[in-house]
């Protein structure tokens, strides 16, 4: 049974740890590669505003969230991300290879805001924060390699925001709806999210 200084130890992985984020990724990738075809069929709906399409984002960026809140080891939230990506490709994604280096972007991207909190930090302040980091992350790639020659304020910068609203909201939210849904099951036990489960 895990000592309280393993669980608290953010930086020492178990084999539990690896084997954790292995099958949120293998089940994201499946998610992130149906949620591409979403993206394609609502794309032609909100072409009324380009931008607003941003705001579907949060579905690619929940690992890169809910791994690090429930796992607690340096390095979660870009594993899992960069590891739901790589499937996410190998299932056939629509922009090849280039989807595995967004999601290692993506998956930084969050990671910042755990380590600027010297990952003791899971609150829904921090959840919120890592997730809209790793959508504004996302889209920067975006503009950069995808829509490099749309202009600033009205297109890039709206993109911008619509994502950050989408990455706080349904990755930073929705992880920590996750993790307090899982909670009362107990299989988070064997972590340190798992202590925060109201024991009877």
């Amino acid at each position: 049974m895990p000592t309280d200084s393993t669980l608290n130890a953010p930086g020492r992985w178990r084999t539990v740890d690896i084997l954790t984020c292995a099958v949120l990724a293998v089940a994201f990738g499946v998610v992130f590669w149906a949620w591409n075809f979403v993206w394609a069929g609502l794309d032609p709906v909100l072409a009324f505003l380009p931008p607003l399409k941003g705001i579907l984002y949060g579905v690619w960026l929940i690992p890169a969230v809910l791994a690090p809140l429930i796992v607690r080891r340096v390095g979660a939230g870009l594993l899992t991300e960069a590891l739901a990506a790589t499937v996410s490709a190998l299932l056939g994604s629509v922009w090849g290879v280039l989807v595995i280096y967004q999601g290692l972007i993506q998956g930084l991207g969050g990671e910042l805001v755990f380590a600027a909190g010297r990952y003791r930090r899971f609150g829904t302040p921090t959840a919120v924060a890592a997730g809209a980091l790793a959508c504004v992350a996302a889209t920067l790639f975006d503009i950069v390699v995808w829509y490099p020659g749309t202009e600033l304020w009205s297109f890039q910068l709206p993109y911008i925001a619509f994502a950050a609203l989408s990455g706080a909201i349904v990755a930073g939210l929705g992880s920590k709806a996750l993790v307090s849904a899982m909670l009362p099951t107990g299989v988070l036990d064997r972590f340190p999210a798992g202590r925060e489960r109201a024991r009877i």
